[in-house]
């Protein structure tokens, strides 16, 4: 168990959120692997309030990647505080998102409010944000297991992906995932993760 439980640390460790993927195609069947690993995630009373959107059509990306840039450009230049801005600065963030296009799927996920019982009403889903995030930390480490590199985008607000994507009024925009493999030019910031003593107490 010790030795299982070191390899993975091992790998997880060499994890990086990348903003330069490459164009490069991947079996579908692998991220459809993926997102079933992050289906086997506890949920709050096993409602399992998560939607999954892979999205690798051209035309849906585009859509996606203007009007995420709509809401990104309004972000930095109007909304965001300057404490915010000057965390962001070592990253080299902007509002241009060619990764949205660039890499070959994106991975909307939804959380749903509610469900729908077979008589057509509704069921409150309990947790659904805590829920949602476990499935959706599960979903970077099975991309990055399967040797993909990913990225987290948030743009906020995210309504259009509901547009877009013709999701219902009971699911709420999470977080798209950009999934991909890594551009031959790629760089990553030189960031340090906290030490032991910094996350964890014992008692």
């Amino acid at each position: 168990m010790q030795t299982r439980s070191q390899i993975f640390l091992e790998n997880l460790i060499s994890r990086r959120s990348i903003r330069d993927f490459s164009d490069k195609p991947i079996e579908r069947k692998i991220i459809q692997n993926c997102i079933k690993t992050a289906g086997t995630a506890p949920s709050g009373a096993n409602m399992q309030p998560w939607h999954f959107v892979l999205i690798s059509d051209p035309d849906i990306k585009m859509q996606i990647r203007v009007a995420a840039e709509k809401e990104e450009k309004e972000f930095y230049e109007k909304r965001a505080p300057k404490e915010w801005l000057e965390a962001l600065a070592p990253l080299g963030t902007d509002n241009n998102k060619p990764y949205l296009e660039t890499a070959p799927y994106l991975i909307a996920i939804f959380m749903q409010r509610y469900g729908k019982l077979p008589d057509d009403r509704e069921v409150k889903h309990y947790y659904g944000l805590e829920s949602v995030g476990i499935a959706t930390g599960m979903l970077i480490t099975a991309i990055h297991n399967a040797g993909l590199a990913s990225l987290t985008h948030t743009p906020s607000p995210m309504g259009f992906l509901n547009q877009i994507l013709k999701r219902p009024k009971n699911e709420r925009p999470f977080l798209l995932l950009v999934v991909g493999h890594p551009a031959e030019s790629a760089a990553v910031p030189d960031i340090k993760r906290k030490d032991m003593s910094e996350i964890m107490t014992e008692f």
